[in-house]
Formats: structure tokens, sequence, C-alpha cells
């Protein structure tokens, strides 16, 4: 039966396989036409049928353009994230910026305060139970956070003792700049002064053992390049106008509770003492001097 229905009423399937069946007949007809006439059909004068252009679906259109939005999705997700990291890394500036500008700033007013004061009562050399010098306040067994110290109690000012005639009062190390001033006692008040001389320990030019400490990170840094010391270096120690020369001779890396570095020595001896290493402080440095005739 043939189908009357308009071309309008036909699916594109229909419609190309109407058109697919055109080209089929025209080329039918052209062969016969060719082998009437006596003549070969080349293939390049061969009509191929054209593949029906296939038209896609809405749907489909709509699945053609997903690989594009998913990129675009991973730009702006990584764009994102690499806005993220980098203010991490910004604030972890600001915060370390801050925190090396607040400790330069106290050491610089440390330097500026810097004042002689009060008068030392002998005692024991070795009286302690841990090396002096250290970089954090000393805390007692139930006292009150340092933080809220200001807020329970009043600030009660420790004297610091004065020199005596004969004691240290400025040493300087011209190899790695060191100019300061000495201060009887090596706590930590007296070590916002300045060096601090072990209360009973040698003076300068004595037989025995002069021990003196030093911050190192805090309060001036005045012991920060005690490190760099070199074997037969000069160390200068006054009492009052007189110098005396001391000569290094050794460098030594402790624990904390070492002691027995401030021990008496037979011989005029200088003993330097700072924490380390620098901004750790877990250990102390101990640099050993011999006075030069």
């Amino acid at each position: 039966m043939r189908d009357r229905r308009t071309v309008d009423e036909l699916t594109i399937e229909e419609l190309e396989e109407i058109l697919m069946l055109k080209r089929m007949e025209a080329r039918a007809a052209q062969r016969k036409r060719l082998a009437a006439s006596g003549r070969i059909l080349s293939p390049e004068e061969e009509v191929e049928p054209r593949p029906a252009r296939r038209f896609a679906s809405p749907r489909e259109g709509a699945g053609a353009s997903e690989p594009e939005e998913g990129r675009n999705w991973a730009r702006i997700r990584d764009t994102f994230l690499l806005v993220l990291e980098v203010l991490a890394l910004a604030g972890l500036l600001v915060v370390l910026g801050s925190s090396l500008w607040d400790l330069r700033n106290l050491n610089r007013e440390v330097t500026a305060a810097r004042e002689p004061v009060p008068t030392p009562t002998p005692t024991p050399l070795i009286n302690v139970t841990i090396l002096p010098g250290g970089s954090t306040p000393p805390e007692r067994a139930g006292s009150v956070p340092a933080p809220l110290r200001d807020l329970v109690q009043p600030m009660v000012p420790v004297p610091i003792p004065t020199p005596g005639p004969q004691s240290p009062t400025r040493i300087v190390i011209p190899a790695i700049g060191v100019d300061a001033p000495v201060v009887e006692g090596d706590s930590w008040e007296q070590l916002k002064k300045g060096v601090g001389h072990h209360i009973g320990s040698a003076n300068p030019g004595e037989r025995g053992n002069m021990v003196l400490s030093g911050h190192n990170d805090v309060f001036g840094e005045v012991f920060r390049d005690l490190e760099k010391l070199d074997l037969n270096d000069e160390v200068i120690v006054y009492a009052g106008v007189q110098p005396y020369r001391y000569v290094v001779k050794a460098k030594r890396i402790v624990e904390p509770t070492e002691v027995s570095v401030m021990a008496d020595t037979s011989t005029p001896t200088l003993t330097l003492i700072t924490c380390y290493p620098y901004l750790v402080d877990t250990h102390r440095l101990v640099v050993i001097a011999t006075l030069e005739e």
C-alpha cells in the first residue's frame, strides 16, 4: 500500500531512508547508462551514498557540554584552594614577623635600660642544681603562672649586689663585638642588666674559676654569638679600670644540670655560660679560657 503521508508527517529516520533509496536508484541508473554506452564507471565517478546527517536531540546536546562545564568547575575549585594556601602562608609570615619584632623590641628596651646596682653576700661557689643563663624565668612549685602574677601580688624589686673593689665590672670580647657591663649575681632578675658574675666565684686575675653568664636570645642577647668564638680568641675582663686578658682554650655543649663546669680550679680560669641552641635553649654552651700573664 502506497504511503500517502506528507513530508511534514514523516520522521527524520524515514526521510533519511528515502534519501538513501533515491541515491541508490540514481547510482544504479548511472551504471546502466554507462554500461549501454560501453563505458566503465571509475571509482572517482561513482556516486557514493552520503550518510544522512544525524540531528542530535536536545538531551544529547546538553551531554556534550558537560565536559566543558566540569572543567570550569575544576578551574574554580583549584583557584579557590590556591587562594586559601596563599592566605594561610601570609598569616604564618605575619605571626612569625610579629614574634621576631616583639623579641627585637624587648632586646632594645633592655639594652637601653641597663644600669649598675647593689652589694654581694659571699656564698658557696656551687650551690645550684642548674646552670645560670636560662632564657625563661624560674617557676616555683605552686606559684601563680607568670602571665597572671601581676594581678595577684605586687612587684617586689630584687636588689642586685654592687661589685666589690676586685669584682668584674665589664667584659669585652673583640672577636664577636661584645662590650657589656658585669653585675654581681646570675639570677633571672640580675641577668636582665647584663653579664652576671656568679657570687663566690673568683674575681679577675685571681686563682680559681671566675664564672660569667649571659643570655643569648633575650634581654639584649649579650652572648648571642658566643658560639662563634674560636680557640685562642681573646676575652678581656675588667675590675674597675684594670683589664685582665684571658684566652679561649675550650668550648663545650652540656646539659643544664652539669654544674661541674662551675667547680673551682687551681689556676686563674674564666668560664662563660649561655643557652644553646639559639631560641631553643635545651642545653648550655660553655667557653673556658685561661689567664694570660
